[in-house]
C-alpha cells in the first residue's frame, strides 16, 4: 500500500479522502488544508488525520494528491516532486502553460510519476467505446451544467470544456491546426457559455459547447467516422453505436440498407457494448497506484494534461 496524503479538503477533496481511506492500494496518512478551522472540523467529523504543516505531510507520504484551487497546483506539485514524491493533480494541471512545462521537467529530473485528474477518461460509457473510436473526422460535444457559484472563479473552458478537450485529444491522432471560439459572460466576470471549433491537421473538426448556466445538465459527445457513428452520454452512462458494412446480396425484411449514387449498398447495424458500473474517481486514483507499483505510464500523463491546458488557453485567447 502506498502512503498518500491529500492537499485540500473542499468538496472534491473530501471525496478523494473517503475513496483513498477505502482503497486497498493506498494507506491514507492524512491531509492538509490552509484553513485550520475547516481542517480540524473535517478531521473531527470523518476521523482523518489533519496536518497543519504542508511540509510535514509531504515528508510523511510517498504520493501527494492535490485537490486544491488551480492557482496553487504548481507550487504544491513542485514542492512534492522535489522531495521525490509521486503526484496526482486535479484538472487543470496548472494555471499557466509555463507552469505545466516546468512540472513535466521536474518530474523527469526527480524520476517521479504524475497523473492529471481528467476523470471522464474513466467514465464507463467512454471506456466501453474508446477502442471503437478510430480516426473520427467530426466530433460534437455538449457539456451543460446548472449554475453553481463553485468554480465560477475560472472561465467555463477551464471549469467544464477542458473535460471534452482532453477526451478529443485522446482519440484524435493529429496536431491542432486552428482554433476559433466565442464566449459570453452572463453572470460571472469570466465567460459562462463558450463555443469552440478545433481543426486538426488530418482534417478532423471538433465543435465544442459548454455552459454553466443551463436549465438542465447534459454531457454528450458524438463521434463521426468512416462507416460509424458513436454517441457517448457521460452523464447517463449510455452509448449508441451505429455502424455500416457492405450489404449482403440477400437481405432480410427488417434489415436497414442504404444505397448511394454509385449503387453501392450499405447495411446499418447497431452494437451494444457492455457498460460496467464503476466509481470513476476511485478508478483514476487506483490506476495511478498501478502505474507507480508497476513502473508504467499513468493513464493521463502530465504531458497530456499540459496539452489539454494548452488548447483550453488557446480557446480563451480566441475569445478576444
Amino acid at each position: 500500500m502506498l502512503k498518500v496524503g491529500v492537499l485540500g479538503a473542499g468538496h472534491l477533496g473530501k471525496i478523494h479522502l473517503r475513496l483513498l481511506a477505502e482503497s486497498k492500494d493506498y494507506d491514507l496518512i492524512g491531509f492538509y488544508d490552509p484553513d485550520a478551522i475547516h481542517g480540524q472540523k473535517v478531521a473531527a467529523e470523518f476521523g482523518y488525520t489533519y496536518y497543519d504543516n504542508i511540509g510535514k505531510l509531504i515528508d510523511a507520504v510517498e504520493v501527494v494528491d492535490i485537490v486544491t484551487p488551480t492557482l496553487s497546483h504548481f507550487e504544491c506539485a513542485k514542492r512534492a516532486m522535489m522531495k521525490g514524491k509521486h503526484v496526482f493533480i486535479e484538472k487543470p494541471i496548472t494555471h499557466t502553460l509555463d507552469e505545466a512545462v516546468e512540472l513535466i521537467d521536474i518530474a523527469k529530473k526527480h524520476k517521479v510519476k504524475g497523473q492529471v485528474g481528467h476523470v471522464e477518461r474513466f467514465n464507463p460509457a467512454f471506456t466501453a467505446v474508446k477502442k471503437m473510436v478510430r480516426n473520427p473526422m467530426f466530433i460534437e460535444t455538449h457539456r451543460l451544467a446548472e449554475f453553481n457559484p463553485r468554480g465560477t472563479d475560472v472561465p467555463v473552458v477551464l471549469d467544464l470544456m477542458i473535460h471534452d478537450i482532453d477526451i478529443i485529444l485522446s482519440v484524435v491522432d493529429s496536431e491542432v491546426s486552428n482554433i476559433m471560439a466565442s464566449g459570453v459572460s452572463v453572470i460571472s466576470k469570466s465567460p459562462d457559455i463558450a463555443n469552440a471549433r478545433i481543426e486538426f491537421k488530418n482534417g478532423c473538426v471538433a465543435n465544442l459547447t459548454a455552459s454553466r448556466i443551463s436549465l438542465k445538465s447534459m454531457r454528450k459527445s458524438r463521434f463521426f467516422q468512416r462507416d460509424a457513428y458513436i454517441s457517448v452520454d457521460f452523464l447517463e452512462k449510455k452509448v449508441e453505436v451505429v455502424k455500416m458494412k457492405d450489404a449482403p446480396e440477400e437481405t432480410g425484411a427488417f434489415d436497414m440498407v442504404l444505397q448511394n449514387a454509385e449503387g453501392e449498398k450499405k447495411q446499418i447495424y447497431f452494437e451494444n457494448p457492455e457498460i460496467l458500473a464503476n466509481n470513476a474517481i476511485q478508478d483514476e486514483l487506483e490506476s495511478f497506484a498501478f502505474a507507480i507499483n508497476n513502473n508504467s505510464l499513468p493513464r493521463v500523463t502530465l504531458a497530456e494534461g499540459g496539452k489539454a491546458l494548452e488548447v483550453a488557453l488557446k480557446i480563451i485567447d480566441a475569445f478576444e
